[in-house]
């Protein structure tokens, strides 16, 4: 789970986490053209995106508009929406946080693999992926398994929500535990362990989700319209 895939920053403040100064977005496209983000300059490959004085976030916090849509123009975020979706109802996780963990840790190319061996759209080790529902077959090994978009997503989530409840609800030591371990989280007193890469990794995620996810007054709506018959095509429409 060591990838990079941030898009600026919001108002949400991380415990243990230092907000960033800018709103400076920097990338780089590795050789299979899957974009890795940052709002710190990684290294040399990086290219500035946004710059401070460009196209920013809005003070509500919200992505800028070409940055939205290129999730939209995506076709492997397109093809795995609805497993993120269904995932996200299972679990109870939010779509955003789902949505933005995948972002951050493939850029949505289920063959993703890390030098450390975890696998696909979330970066699952399978060894993880066996503890929250995926069981080897005749005809197909767990890591095989993780390469299919519907069955890394559905275990990713397990695990995502596992860790969030393990974690009393904190989003925050639930993303930081999924990037450097239940038990470095524990180690560190149940604080961000003070690794850069995972400080910065729930930073990302995080304020990748707050981008995502719909203005308050557009949640508000869709709470009151769930339980309305027949609302759940209307809604799923309206937030694609």
């Amino acid at each position: 789970m060591r990838r990079l895939f941030a898009m600026g920053a919001t108002a949400v403040a991380l415990a243990g986490v230092a907000p960033a100064a800018s709103a400076q977005l920097w990338v780089r496209v590795d050789a299979q053209g899957v974009p890795h983000f940052s709002v710190e300059r990684v290294d040399e490959r990086y290219e500035m995106l946004v710059s401070d004085t460009g196209q920013a976030a809005s003070a509500s916090g919200r992505a800028p508009a070409f940055l939205l849509s290129s999730f939209e123009l995506s076709l492997r975020y397109k093809t795995v929406r609805p497993w993120l979706r269904e995932a996200a109802a299972d679990t109870g996780l939010s779509y955003e946080l789902l949505k933005a963990v995948v972002a951050t840790e493939s850029g949505f190319n289920p063959q993703a693999l890390s030098p450390k061996g975890a696998i696909g759209l979330m970066q699952l080790i399978p060894d993880t992926a066996e503890r929250f529902g995926v069981k080897a077959r005749a005809n197909a090994t767990v890591a095989e398994q993780l390469t299919d978009p519907r069955t890394n997503i559905r275990a990713g989530a397990r695990y995502l929500a596992w860790l969030v409840r393990r974690f009393d609800g904190r989003t925050d030591l639930a993303l930081a535990a999924y990037n450097a371990g239940e038990g470095a989280v524990d180690r560190a007193g149940r604080r961000i362990p003070p690794f850069p890469e995972t400080r910065r990794y729930v930073s990302t995620v995080t304020r990748l989700q707050g981008w995502l996810s719909p203005p308050p007054a557009l949640q508000r709506w869709r709470q009151a319209a769930a339980a309305a018959p027949g609302a759940e095509r209307t809604l799923v429409s309206s937030a694609q």
